[in-house]
């Protein structure tokens, strides 16, 4: 496939790279509930069904089918890309993911694996409310043999997706649907497949390093501009692919930065990945001070806007928070 830029929104690039691995990989299926016909809840995978026929289908609503079908199928010599509209409703099926998906590669000796992709989404919206709102990329990363994405950009969104597809590993990519029809951006399309991991430097400044992941990107480097207009600047480290985390990247960053880092995520603050971050920096030796980190209280999310609002940091929250962590500018 050639190289090619397009301008799409986020739902777009997803929509994109489904469709390049689709055409490209006659092995891969599609499917989960509303994901043919209908073209998805969030509208993602509108067309697929249209052009690729019976690789692209529906099914009944049942999460525990879907991904325990997915495993059989990726055993047997497909990758599937399946479904979950919410990641809420993840938590049906944990026992195909844990105790199967997970392990295929193990139990086998390396003689099977499970090249499975779950696309799903997560994260306060609107309404939302308590069981459309939870945001569980902790739980997956404490799964050994599962790799987690969390992309928050129209490109990275199709990077990820694609290099999911051409994983051996089952792969779990967890959108935000916030960012699916947001501004239209550039993106470069049919390069070869990256591998996975990896992470992006999307600001740098000596004042302290700031890893974040998913939706709450936006906000955190807002927040950054803002610091860096009073004169102080900081380095924001994104980090869609979870696992394989880039820590080496985290780690040199905050060897440069004195020593001070944050960790800035959308899931509720205890035992969320943002503690695996701290200590793996601690860890490395080169953490000096407090570490900083900013997630929601421990409390389900409530259905009104303006609840929910008091709970998920916003900029200027974010920015109040990293200025108390870097001191007077």
């Amino acid at each position: 496939m050639p190289e090619e830029t397009i301008k799409v929104h986020y739902a777009g690039a997803v929509n994109a790279a489904l469709h390049r691995v689709l055409a490209e990989v006659p092995e891969t299926l599609l499917y989960g509930e509303d994901v043919a016909k209908p073209g998805g809840v969030h509208g993602v995978t509108r067309g697929l069904w249209k052009e690729f026929g019976d690789r692209v289908f529906d099914t009944p609503i049942s999460e525990s089918a879907i991904l325990g079908s997915a495993v059989g199928a990726a055993m047997m010599g497909r990758r599937p890309i399946v479904e979950i509209m919410w990641a809420d409703f993840f938590l049906v099926a944990l026992d195909q993911v844990v105790n199967q998906a997970a392990n295929v590669r193990y139990v086998s000796e390396g003689r099977l694996t499970a090249p499975l992709v779950v696309r799903t989404q997560q994260g306060n919206a609107p309404g939302a409310c308590a069981q459309h709102s939870q945001n569980l990329e902790a739980l997956f990363l404490h799964t050994p043999g599962l790799r987690v994405a969390m992309p928050s950009t129209p490109q990275d969104a199709y990077d990820t997706m694609v290099s999911a597809v051409h994983c051996d590993d089952p792969v779990i990519v967890i959108d935000n649907r916030t960012l699916y029809f947001g501004a239209k951006q550039e993106i470069v399309t049919g390069r070869p497949p990256a591998p996975v991991g990896g992470s992006h430097t999307r600001r740098t400044g000596p004042a302290a390093t700031v890893v974040t992941w998913g939706a709450i990107t936006h906000r955190v480097l807002e927040a950054a501009d803002r610091l860096a207009e009073r004169g102080t600047a900081v380095t924001v480290i994104e980090t869609p692919w979870l696992n394989p985390f880039d820590t080496d990247a985290v780690t040199e960053s905050v060897a440069r930065t004195g020593g001070r880092l944050a960790v800035v995520h959308e899931a509720n603050t205890t035992a969320g990945f943002g503690a695996e971050v701290v200590t793996r920096v601690a860890e490395a030796g080169v953490l000096r001070g407090r570490p900083l980190r900013l997630g929601v209280p421990d409390s389900r999310i409530p259905a009104a806007p303006e609840l929910a609002s008091a709970l998920v940091p916003d900029v200027s929250h974010i920015e109040a928070a990293l200025g108390s962590l870097v001191g007077p500018s």
